[in-house]
């Protein structure tokens, strides 16, 4: 029986290293190399006895996987840092395949986050014409009037960006300490995206924790603490993916 073949950029993608556009990238850029040769075409088919390479490293054929962490604050959501302090890595010690975050956490910001070595499913939930929803946990400086608060609605203005929430609901208000949590859901997260949103409407952001993305929620996980996705929860994705596509 033959072996089955795959196009060279969707293996590429498989292992988890990028993104099947920039893995097409790659191949143009002359970056590919197909048992040693270079391959500059993007129909190429690959078997899975072909060796790969990507700027002469070969890739890694990994079975995917996928885990949610409950991201304590105080770790950077990346792979490495220059400045030596602790990354989201860290925390899955007993993880042997080389994963890493589908988008980014601040620094300050605790909650769920998603992490595999799958770079197409990564891409799908990154994409902000998939309108993935992340729902958060806001607590801010000062009690906002609600004609305030709807600014987030439309937008907000900050360096250039347009900073949107597309629902948020006062959970709570201490009027003793001036202070009020409110549930913040978005499609996507620029960076410190809340945290802009909310200093631009006088209103600083003491603490945010995100509590849900998409139909996966953290359950009760722990901070530092994570799971291996069900395959019910990596479907549920796929197809709030596929479905919030926009027209």
């Amino acid at each position: 029986m033959s072996e089955q073949l795959e196009r060279l950029q969707k293996v590429i993608a498989q292992s988890g290293i990028t993104s099947r556009r920039k893995a097409e990238q790659f191949i143009l850029d002359g970056r590919v190399k197909v048992n040693g040769t270079l391959v500059t075409t993007l129909g190429t088919k690959v078997s899975q006895s072909d060796e790969v390479s990507v700027d002469d490293v070969p890739i890694d054929k990994e079975k995917h996987v996928y885990y949610v962490l409950n991201k304590p604050r105080r770790y950077i959501t990346s792979l490495d840092d220059e400045a030596g302090r602790e990354t989201v890595i860290d925390l899955l010690e007993d993880v042997t395949e080389r994963i890493y975050p589908i988008g980014r956490l601040d620094y300050n910001t605790s909650g769920i986050l998603l992490l595999t070595n799958d770079g197409d499913f990564a891409h799908l939930l990154m994409h902000p014409k998939h309108e993935i929803e992340k729902e958060y946990v806001v607590k801010v400086e000062g009690i906002a009037k609600r004609e305030v608060l709807d600014r987030m609605l439309k937008g907000v203005r900050d360096e250039g960006d347009v900073l949107k929430a597309i629902h948020f609901k006062v959970m709570s208000i201490d009027k003793k300490k001036k202070t009020m949590i409110l549930r913040i859901t978005l499609h996507e997260g620029k960076n410190r995206h809340i945290r802009r949103m909310l200093e631009r409407l006088g209103h600083p952001v003491m603490k945010i924790k995100r509590e849900k993305y998409g139909s996966v929620d953290l359950g009760t996980l722990q901070p530092g603490e994570y799971r291996p996705l069900t395959k019910q929860e990596i479907t549920s994705l796929k197809n709030l993916a596929t479905k919030n596509v926009k027209q």
